[in-house]
């Protein structure tokens, strides 16, 4: 059965809040100073690519697993769904779509946050960027890959399927559309709307 893809972060869930707390946790476990009020206005890419910001290379994988064992504690619970998420995701199952969730977060991470919020999906694939993403898309049959990033347009590109961009993350509309985004919504409040018009023409 076909299925639409959806990343996570600013996309399906609004993470900031838990975002923010999890990485004031960190800077209180470690002693490294990290601007959580900075970090979360550029989620998407991996973990790491913001941990390199504030700590030594050498610390890099430490600080990775120290948050991520931080995250369930201070993240979950801050979290909530993105406007439109739940009737987004109750389009495409209506459609007979299945709701495939790619994201760069680690999955059993992702996996606390939509169970938490509610959020159905049958396949999840976690620890994926960009072009890194495509091969999960291609495997659980993603028709659309919906994305708040540019990077999300990336990873639909190459998985050959028509990126569906939501300008509600660190991205604008433009820049969205000039990464190839077939389709630019606002937030998620108009994708059932577009998906009942594109899924009948395709």
């Amino acid at each position: 059965m076909t299925g639409v893809g959806f990343d996570l972060d600013m996309t399906l869930i609004d993470s900031r809040p838990g975002i923010r707390a999890a990485y004031r946790a960190l800077t209180a476990t470690t002693g490294v100073h990290v601007d959580a009020d900075l970090a979360v206005t550029r989620l998407g890419p991996p973990l790491r690519t913001e941990l390199r910001e504030w700590f030594p290379e050498a610390d890099v994988e430490e600080a990775v697993t120290t948050y991520r064992a931080l995250y369930p504690q201070h993240a979950i619970e801050p979290t909530v769904p993105m406007p439109g998420a739940v009737a987004a995701l109750a389009a495409v199952r209506e459609a007979g779509l299945r709701v495939v969730v790619v994201t760069s977060k680690l999955g059993t991470l992702a996996a606390l946050h939509l169970q938490h919020l509610g959020l159905a999906y049958d396949e999840l694939a976690g620890d994926l960027f960009a072009e890194g993403k495509a091969a999960a898309l291609t495997e659980h049959g993603v028709r659309w890959y919906v994305g708040d990033h540019v990077a999300d347009m990336v990873a639909a590109a190459t998985a050959g399927v028509p990126g569906i961009g939501v300008a509600t993350g660190p991205c604008t509309a433009g820049e969205l559309a000039d990464a190839g985004a077939a389709h630019v919504l606002p937030d998620l409040t108009a994708f059932p709307a577009l998906l009942t018009r594109i899924a009948v023409g395709s």
